[in-house]
């Protein structure tokens, strides 16, 4: 798709969005983020594809924002700076499910970008860290994705401490779901790709919006939306091909 951020799109509607910048440590410069965004617009817009693995090339996923970049300033006849919404509200509202390969380290804004991911796994002896105090700001935007997924003892001790943690620790924050072998990270994406493959591309996409919407409800405004969602979902022409289908004992259409 462009310089700093490729795409593959597999026969199975898997549409891999590769940060390929490894020079600049697939830093969030502007560049690479609005190719990021165009990436992640283009998953929207394809029905034929189905899930999206978020990856890297080089040693570290992604290092944060492009410091030697931000520290220039911005220039006042250049392009609009990117709003971070479009990418990480991207991911969130993508109505497909975004699985992330973590192959390399990540910190700072490269932490939100992996937490972001749907599910993600990642590779043992890769580093994570809220280090964004340590150049004399705060992990503002990320944790807006970051510490809903964090107790509030351990998201202080991340945040104001600026310390880097082994991918086993991430996981246990809940920001990253597995840590592997380098040797098994292909086999552990694959597992879920393969699953997220069975079910139903309108389930999946219903199945996120419930994730982002219930725990921000009352429990009897929460009962009232999932009602709604529940009985459209019943009526749809998929819904109505998986019951079918189990009944049958056959595999649905879509798989």
């Amino acid at each position: 798709m462009g310089e700093r951020v490729t795409t593959t799109l597999d026969e199975r509607g898997v549409f891999t969005i590769t940060l390929d910048d490894p020079d600049n440590r697939n830093a969030l410069s502007q560049h690479l983020c609005r190719e990021l965004i165009d990436a992640l617009r283009d998953a929207a817009e394809r029905p034929e594809i189905r899930v999206v693995v978020l990856t890297n090339t080089g040693r570290i996923f992604c290092a944060g924002a492009d410091l030697s970049e931000r520290s220039s300033g911005t220039d006042p006849d250049g392009p609009a700076p990117v709003d971070p919404l479009d990418i990480f509200g991207g991911i969130r509202d993508l109505p497909k499910p975004v699985v992330g390969r973590i192959a390399g380290h990540a910190v700072a804004g490269g932490m939100g970008l992996a937490a972001s991911c749907d599910l993600s796994v990642a590779v043992h002896g890769t580093k994570f860290g809220f280090t964004e105090v340590r150049v004399g700001v705060a992990p503002a935007i990320i944790s807006v994705i970051c510490l809903p997924k964090m107790r509030h003892a351990d998201a202080a001790d991340a945040f104001l401490r600026g310390n880097r943690f082994p991918a086993e620790e991430a996981a246990r924050l809940g920001l990253i779901n597995e840590a592997v072998e380098e040797a098994e990270l292909d086999d552990a994406v694959e597992r879920i790709v393969a699953d997220l493959l069975l079910g139903g591309p309108a389930a999946l996409a219903a199945t996120k919006s419930l994730l982002q919407q219930v725990p921000s409800r009352s429990f009897a405004d929460g009962l009232t939306w999932a009602a709604a969602l529940s009985a459209e979902l019943f009526e749809s022409d998929e819904a109505q091909e998986g019951m079918r289908s189990f009944l049958e004992k056959r595999p649905p259409n879509w798989a």
